[in-house]
């Protein structure tokens, strides 16, 4: 019974660490194939979930072959390994970049659903870029969802909870003056339209009035 419990926490831990055959390489395809996987729930990905799916069973199809050689199988080809996982890795760096690519995007476009599924999908170093992400989140905030690595900031530090509650208000009040602006607008263009029509309709009219007159004229004039 004893061997058996520690023959399952043997294969446990091996399932949960990578093999150690050219990790340098391995970790970085492995950690994030999961987070690749994922960006197939994210609809401006849909392109390329074919080649997600690809990608995904040659990960774990080589990571099956890198625990083959940690456990000494001489029958595998550890060079063929080797050139394997450097193509992966070239795939996990074009996906990588993809990524950076989107959150740029987003922020210029100011998608703010995209911006919050890109910072949420675990392929974007949000540390790194903490700054900038705040920076959009308060400046959008009344129409974004804090959840994930927002919420996780505004909940380490009581100062940004603060000020998100003033970035909330704030935004409102500068949508209500946007939205009064609008209405504004509107309304002088509708009075305008209606002038204009309204002059229209008496140029109309006085043009009738002009033409019965004369015809009354000419009508006098032959009798």
């Amino acid at each position: 019974m004893i061997k058996l419990l520690i023959l399952s926490l043997l294969s446990t831990l091996l399932i949960a660490q990578n093999p150690k055959v050219y990790s340098a390489l391995g970790d970085v395809i492995y950690n994030n194939v999961e987070n690749i996987e994922k960006l197939k729930n994210i609809t401006y990905y849909s392109e390329f979930e074919e080649k997600i799916d690809s990608y995904v069973k040659d990960v774990y199809k080589a990571k099956d072959i890198g625990y083959e050689i940690e456990s000494g199988n001489k029958k595998v080809d550890k060079k063929q390994y080797l050139q394997t996982i450097r193509q992966l890795s070239k795939i996990n760096d074009f996906f990588y970049r993809l990524i950076v690519k989107s959150y740029k995007s987003s922020i210029i476009d100011q998608d703010n659903l995209f911006f919050s599924k890109i910072i949420n999908s675990g392929m974007i170093d949000t540390k790194k870029n903490k700054d900038e992400i705040l920076e959009y989140y308060f400046a959008h905030s009344y129409d974004m969802n804090s959840s994930g690595v927002i919420q996780k900031y505004l909940d380490e530090d009581k100062k940004l909870k603060q000020k998100q509650t003033v970035s909330k208000k704030q935004t409102l009040s500068k949508k209500q003056i946007q939205d009064a602006k609008i209405k504004r607008i509107r309304e002088k263009d509708k009075a305008k339209q209606e002038s204009i029509q309204k002059t229209l309709e008496d140029e109309l009219i006085k043009k009738k009035s002009d033409i019965r007159k004369e015809q009354v004229e000419e009508l006098t004039k032959s009798n």
